[in-house]
């Protein structure tokens, strides 16, 4: 920090002793007169280099781009990369980029061009197909099903086609002073194409070329018949050719220059990263924004001190920690965080969303693909029948869930969005807390109280799927966080109150979100689950759509671990992502229906919105937490102390 390391220079007088004699001594022509003394020049005492040390929570498993996406990992890539596009208040900023493509810039463009047979195409049902007879599209001009044709295999066909041209500012440079180019971006999208790379395909099998045409322009063009409103979705993340260009995709997702040191573009590089202890980073002297005397540090440090709130509160006010970021769960301590800030000890900073903690049932686990016989199944289907699903949510009370874990800082999400979202809608249909509501439910789907004590597990009578006595007993599957596990001890307590029998599962996040077939919950593995996915700008509708299904025909890549499909959903969720962006109107109004789909018929069950707590001590400033923005060091390299802050 500044003001803690700054050192005030003191200059350095010689005196100089002229000798005084009594009386004026007598002048000696013959010696030659003696120069006069100078004094040498007063020298300032360098200051000591400037510091940021920021707290985490936990220790990124490595800094790979497509290794994964954590918000420890982020935290830290945003010293590393800058951009390439930020988010504030889900608007997009370019960042590395002169602007961002659209209609008005002539840089978004829809072309009408013919389509072949065999060629991939977006089918009207939102899914990508190779062109064959029979297949229904949306042909050149029209923009939802009503004027969609079903190809007659002969009939010659054109079809919109969308490009984006994303221009790059000039004079860019990779932090060892190779020159960053339009080639980065495209040597980046072929790793992420790479079968070895682990990311989800759905941009991918959207992408019908990605080219540059020069050092600064890359061209991104859709299959026929697909059009995103978030042209940012769609610029792919330089990664540096020069670099890691002896690589294979395989060996990137382990070698420690592309994990532990990785190049950027942004305000620092990282020196040294010390396991279990800290990342050490010094100043980039190629940052593109050097000019404007940034990044305001001169090191920074990230200090790996756990998720214990209670320590990570005591380093920030003892001043092992300028800033705790919100991987530390200060939230667990939510009352004497609010008590520190209160005493003037502690900045805090809250937002909420875009994440939301939801509770998912395991609608269609993956032991049900080859076909579903109750006699023989691992488990019984206890989630296939709407009236069950409608009745957890009615036993569950989330408004109080809010009050005792959260102390009212949150809300129960009624969609997918936050509240400052601009596609957020406030009177969606909701099941309000009603356990005898439930009880009904239970008994409407053949799920009895057969010995008149609700707090025993109910046995099924005559449920499709279930063999007759069995006992609604189930599995809740959570990562060991302390919220998330009281969370889970709350809900059981409920549904146990409803004659569903709950037993909670911790486990490392490690196990829980293992690849399938193997893994909890993207092998479809479970009974109940709780977890949380993050809203963006647009819809995030395509989490439950029938496409993202995680099973062994799709390498186990889908996101839907419910198992739950539903073609009317998948159809509003298509409407929902295609809507003419510049329509707002008709954009809320495809968010608004698809939402209204997933509320009635309840995948998952929305609990609450994600707190983000960052915490700060006072000097500290221009730390600007947005909920829509991927991290809250978006605009790391502005944070500064003391008499430095405006």
């Amino acid at each position: 920090m500044p003001d803690r390391y700054r050192i005030i220079a003191i200059l350095l007088l010689a005196a100089v002793l002229l000798a005084a004699c009594s009386g004026t001594p007598s002048a000696t022509p013959t010696e030659a007169p003696t120069d006069p003394v100078t004094p040498p020049a007063p020298t300032a005492t360098p200051e000591p280099p400037s510091e940021l040390a920021v707290c985490l929570g936990k220790e990124p498993l490595g800094l790979y781009l497509y290794g994964g996406s954590s918000r420890a990992q982020w935290s830290v890539l945003e010293a590393v990369y800058d951009g390439p596009i930020d988010q504030r208040g889900y608007t997009d900023q370019p960042v590395i980029l002169a602007q961002l493509p659209s209609a008005e810039n002539g840089d978004d463009r829809i072309t009408a061009v013919p389509v072949q047979r065999g060629q991939m195409v977006l089918a009207a049902d939102g899914n990508v197909a190779p062109l064959d007879t029979g297949l229904t599209v949306l042909p050149a001009g029209c923009t939802d099903e009503t004027c969609a044709v079903a190809w007659d295999g002969a009939t010659a066909l054109e079809m919109d086609q969308q490009q984006l041209t994303f221009r790059l500012l000039d004079g860019l440079k990779w932090s060892d002073g190779a020159p960053l180019t339009a080639a980065d971006s495209v040597y980046s999208f072929q790793v992420a194409s790479d079968p070895a790379t682990p990311v989800n395909p759905l941009a991918l099998d959207r992408t019908e070329s990605y080219a540059a045409l020069d050092e600064t322009t890359v061209v991104w063009t859709g299959v026929p018949g697909y059009r995103t409103s978030e042209p940012s979705a769609y610029f792919f993340i330089p990664l540096p050719q020069h670099a890691y260009g002896a690589l294979s995709a395989a060996d990137m997702r382990t070698d420690e220059l592309s994990n532990r040191t990785p190049l950027g573009w942004g305000p620092y590089i990282i020196e040294s990263w010390t396991a279990g202890e800290s990342i050490e980073l010094t100043r980039n002297p190629n940052y593109f924004r050097a000019g404007e005397g940034l990044p305001r540090f001169d090191r920074l440090t990230y200090r790996f001190i756990g998720d214990h709130a209670d320590n990570n509160l005591a380093a920030l006010v003892e001043g092992g920690c300028d800033i705790v970021d919100e991987t530390t769960l200060l939230e667990e301590q939510l009352q004497s965080v609010r008590n520190t800030t209160l005493n003037g000890r502690i900045q805090t900073f809250i937002s909420l969303g875009p994440d939301w903690e939801h509770l998912d049932f395991g609608v269609r686990p993956a032991a049900y693909d080859a076909g579903l016989n109750p006699f023989l199944a691992t488990r019984q289907d206890f989630f296939g029948d709407l009236r069950v699903r409608q009745a957890v949510s009615a036993c569950i009370d989330r408004p109080a869930l809010v009050s005792e874990l959260l102390y009212n800082q949150s809300q129960v999400p009624v969609g997918f969005f936050p509240p400052d979202h601009p596609l957020y809608a406030a009177d969606l249909p909701q099941i309000a807390y009603d356990p005898a509501y439930g009880a009904q439910l239970l008994d409407q789907a053949g799920w009895l109280d057969h010995d008149g004590d609700p707090t025993t597990p109910r046995q099924a009578a005559g449920v499709a799927n279930v063999l007759d006595g069995a006992e609604f007993s189930v599995i809740y599957s959570t990562t060991p966080e302390k919220l998330r596990v009281s969370t889970a001890i709350r809900i059981a307590q409920m549904l146990g109150d409803c004659g569903i029998k709950v037993t909670v599962q911790p486990l490392d996040a490690g196990t829980l979100y293992a690849p399938g077939p193997q893994g909890i919950l993207f092998g479809r593995n479970f009974d109940l689950a709780q977890f949380a996915w993050q809203s963006g700008r647009g819809s995030p509708c395509f989490l439950y759509t029938g496409e993202q299904i995680p099973a062994n025909d799709n390498g186990w890549l889908g996101v839907n671990i419910t198992g739950w499909s539903d073609p009317t959903y998948d159809a509003a969720c298509q409407a929902a992502l295609t809507a003419d962006p510049s329509d707002a109107a008709s954009v809320y109004a495809a968010n608004r229906a698809v939402q209204e789909q997933f509320a009635q018929q309840l995948p998952v069950l929305p609990l609450y919105y994600t707190l983000h707590l960052t915490a700060a001590r006072p000097e500290i400033c221009n730390l600007q937490v947005d909920s829509s923005a991927r991290s809250e060091f978006w605009n790391l390299e502005d944070l500064a102390s003391g008499n430095d802050c405006p």
